[in-house]
């Protein structure tokens, strides 16, 4: 028996809380709105957020202040190194002499936000120690499953523009990413902002909860319960198989990506303040859920192609769904 469809009253809550904490985060991270509402988005929909940027634009900042945001929320910070362990991040069993048995000691996982900072500059082999955890939501460790708190969010981060001493994600790990992003550099505005703020002396610590973790698996099951028409289902498949078939492409978008972007837009949509997914809500998260799970072949890289401009034209010649039928 499926859920019952998401009524006015509970969208219209979700689309309060949303703006609540947009205004919350808002207060410390400056001049980027859409990328803070695209973060949130995210968390609705219980997925995983890649944070592609240079240093010091504020990427710590974003995953500090939406756990602060959250009452009763904790937020974990893996700075990855070379050396780190796939124990440092899931955790690991210990002896213990008291009571003679092995103790499980939860790694940094173990949060409600997690943050993987400088995810690339892991071994490939701690990369894929957060494989697990990020689709199953769990750890396994000595054959023993450990379930990670609810709700549950990476937000991961990765340098551009340095390369030296990093390992690029493979695609298995890109594609358990729902939203990929980056958040450049602030207006002139609001970077004086932030300067006049921290001379202040203001901190992230001033950020004050606004939800509680139940509030936001609230939201989480609302935004499941959003409306998603056969025809802008049919829309989204339309979308996703048409990048199988671009000659620009080595690789297109699996189901896997479909259904992240079927997820996304209902928590979209909530945001919104409506019941039912509009071919618009798809559009605009089209770039930000699929572009990382394309790989451009190097020939048609080197004659200006980008997954970014080849899903431009690609949704520009979809035909959108008619409006009467998409709700």
């Amino acid at each position: 028996m499926t859920d019952p469809s998401a009524s006015a009253s509970e969208v219209a809550w979700f689309a309060e809380r949303y703006e609540e904490l947009v205004r919350n985060v808002e207060l410390f991270v400056r001049g980027k709105p859409e990328v803070i509402r695209l973060a949130l988005v995210c968390m609705a929909a219980e997925g995983h957020l890649l944070i592609d940027d240079v240093p010091g634009v504020g990427k710590t900042s974003l995953a500090k202040a939406i756990a602060n945001s959250i009452d009763d929320g904790r937020m974990r910070r893996i700075q990855f190194t070379p050396d780190l362990l796939p124990t440092d991040v899931t955790g690991v069993q210990v002896w213990d002499e008291r009571t003679r048995e092995f103790e499980f000691r939860p790694g940094a996982v173990f949060g409600n936000i997690v943050l993987a900072d400088e995810v690339n500059r892991a071994s490939p082999k701690t990369q894929a120690a957060l494989l697990e955890v990020m689709e199953e939501r769990q750890v396994t460790v000595d054959s023993t499953s450990y379930e990670v708190p609810r709700p549950f969010m990476v937000i991961a981060t990765q340098n551009p523009v340095e390369h030296g001493g990093t390992y690029d994600l493979p695609e298995a790990q890109i594609d358990r990413f729902m939203i990929r992003t980056g958040i450049g550099y602030p207006r002139h505005e609001a970077e004086v902002e932030i300067l006049e703020n921290r001379a202040r002396g203001q901190t992230l610590n001033e950020v004050n909860p606004v939800l509680s973790s139940g509030e936001v698996l609230r939201m989480t099951d609302i935004a499941r319960r959003v409306h998603l028409s056969p025809a802008v289902l049919g829309y989204i498949v339309t979308i996703t198989a048409a990048t199988r078939r671009l000659p620009e492409l080595r690789l297109g978008v699996s189901p896997r990506g479909g259904l992240a972007l079927a997820v996304a837009a209902q928590a979209h949509a909530a945001a919104d303040g409506r019941s039912f997914v509009t071919p618009d809500d798809v559009r605009t998260l089209v770039p930000f859920v699929l572009g990382h799970r394309m790989l451009v072949k190097p020939e048609a890289e080197l004659a200006g192609s980008t997954a970014e401009s080849l899903l431009g034209g690609l949704t520009a010649s979809v035909p959108v769904p008619d409006q009467r039928v998409a709700h």
